[in-house]
């Protein structure tokens, strides 16, 4: 999950029981000056390198979101739409994923969805980003080079989902803590990192080696911390203060340290480990925190719950997009890519399965890349142009009743 990045949205009004009609298209109209979403029907045909793309990784990562699926009331509205019981239909078909082979996975989605091309207003391209699970070497004490802690969620933590009570502010969070009844904003990255947290509250996790890590973890939102025995322990978000995310590259170039053509991951990390006294100052410009816990699954886990698949897994804007929606991009992939059998594009399926507060937008992605070095080569460059679709379900009768009163016009 894109940890670093919650309680920062841009609300998007998603009006599903509202529609408004433009050709073959479906608008869900926004309310609040903010581009609409808009989908296309089209056929698989016509979606460049699908009839030549792997989908066996999409139906993995989607049988993952089906685990959650199944378990949800069929009533219950799941997004862009459509009811969860019209999802549990394809749920309950899935083949097994480690056993189907690529033509049986390409198949399943054919057989099972209608694909949509989507469109933010009249633009039908957008940014896309990379994240990967982090790499750290730890320890459970303060001792030696293992100087920079990994906090554990306070306990006095208050984290509020707004659209839990208020529906127009789906997708907008708060957090803080209780004081005289009321619910008070908690202390920024500056506070918690000089002490100001209550003293039982600030329960160091682990230990690392790196400051400039330990931040990163946060930006990633998951990461596998190595001990110094060897072993390992994967551990991920548990909360974070409720403050705004800010990302320091653009306190970089406003400082003059880098350029708007050189700002990445990487280059970032290269001066903060190079000025290590002014890091400190231009890491905390981003009062957003993020606290820990540890995590015994076999990857790291998504927003939506689920364990993540590498290359198969997309971060998405939550106050437009639903959990578990298969979505199939062709993007512009950084350089130190191989996974396209179209040089220089990304085309493939994958399914929406985490979030985060700078993943902002209608055709808005985070890439998740998996975990190691080559992953976080490939996610730090990754600010590339591309398109979207999303595969609904066939048997959706919203969409099915909208569009069939369309053709009568």
């Amino acid at each position: 999950m894109r940890y670093h990045i919650f309680y920062g949205y841009i609300f998007v009004v998603v009006g599903l029981f509202s529609l408004g009609f433009l050709s073959s298209c479906t608008n869900l109209p926004k309310t609040d000056g903010s581009p609409e979403l808009r989908i296309l029907p089209v056929s698989y045909q016509d979606i460049d390198g699908w009839k030549s793309g792997d989908q066996d990784k999409a139906l993995l990562a989607f049988g993952q979101s089906c685990s959650r699926i199944l378990k949800m009331s069929p009533d219950q509205i799941f997004g862009v739409g459509t009811a969860v019981k019209e999802w549990q239909d394809p749920c309950r078909n899935l083949p097994n994923p480690t056993i189907t082979g690529k033509a049986d996975a390409k198949a399943y989605f054919e057989t099972w969805f209608s694909p949509y091309q989507v469109q933010s207003g009249t633009e039908t391209e957008g940014l896309f980003t990379g994240y990967y699970e982090a790499s750290l070497v730890g320890s459970p004490v303060r001792t030696g080079p293992y100087q920079t802690p990994l906090r554990a969620r306070p306990k006095d933590l208050v984290m509020v989902n707004l659209g839990e009570f208020i529906p127009d502010l789906k997708g907008q969070r708060i957090a803080g803590r209780v004081k005289d009844g009321q619910l008070k904003p908690y202390e920024d990255r500056k506070s918690i990192e000089t002490g100001k947290l209550p003293k039982d509250m600030d329960v160091p996790l682990y230990w690392v080696d790196s400051p400039v890590d330990a931040f990163f973890l946060q930006v990633q939102g998951s990461g596998v911390v190595t001990l110094p025995d060897g072993s390992t322990q994967r551990i991920g978000y548990d909360g974070q203060n409720g403050h705004v995310y800010t990302a320091i590259g653009k306190e970089l170039i406003a400082r003059g340290a880098l350029t708007k053509e050189n700002v990445s991951m990487q280059s970032i990390k290269e001066w903060l480990a190079a000025n290590p006294q002014e890091a400190v100052d231009v890491m905390q410009t981003n009062k957003s925190y993020v606290f820990f816990k540890k995590i015994d699954a076999t990857g790291p886990l998504g927003g939506e719950g689920v364990v993540l698949t590498p290359e198969a897994s997309l971060a998405v804007d939550r106050s437009v997009w639903p959990y578990g929606i298969p979505m199939y991009v062709d993007i512009e992939a950084p350089k130190t890519s191989q996974v396209s059998k179209n040089p220089g594009r990304i085309q493939k399926l994958m399914v929406a399965q985490d979030t985060g507060g700078a993943i902002r937008g209608i055709i808005r992605g985070d890439f998740f890349w998996g975990y190691g070095h080559e992953a976080a080569a490939n996610a730090g460059p990754m600010k590339s142009s591309g398109k979207l679709w999303i595969l609904l379900p066939k048997n959706s009768n919203f969409l099915s009743g909208a569009l069939s009163e369309e053709s009568k016009k």
